[in-house]
């Protein structure tokens, strides 16, 4: 299997890098793959799972927040503002910021921003869906 570069970086450090076979990430607009030889392409990361491919084919998940993807002469970058490996998202957690976020949305209080916690709500429920995936 041929490969290319993967970094993924937050603000605070760089979280990842190794030589992978394959990539696939929650765009804004929907998934999408990567392979060696990609055409350089830019997008918008939504909050989801990351899945890397390595060349052997072990495969490695990762919950990230928003940000941003680039590929270029076979490197990736994945630049977002949180990641962990999906093994480690704490469930106890994301129930709790579930239940905070529905209790807010239930009982809709006058200044409540709405979108806001929505998105806190979605953060949460794919937290759920993907705790302990590895």
């Amino acid at each position: 299997m041929k490969t290319f570069h993967l970094e993924i970086q937050t603000p605070q450090k760089k979280f990842y890098s190794d030589e992978v076979g394959y990539l696939q990430a929650s765009g804004t607009d929907g998934l999408f793959g990567v392979l060696a030889d990609h055409a350089p392409m830019v997008a918008a990361l939504g909050f989801g799972v990351l899945l890397v491919r390595m060349p052997g084919g072990e495969e490695k998940f990762f919950c990230t927040g928003e940000g941003l993807f680039e590929v270029e002469q076979n490197r990736a970058y994945v630049l977002v503002d949180t990641v962990e490996f999906c093994e480690d998202v704490d469930a106890a957690r994301a129930e709790a910021a579930r239940d905070r976020a529905e209790k807010r949305l239930k009982e809709h209080p006058e200044n409540l921003d709405v979108e806001r916690a929505r998105a806190a709500l979605f953060r949460a429920l794919t937290r759920l869906r993907i705790a302990g995936k590895s």
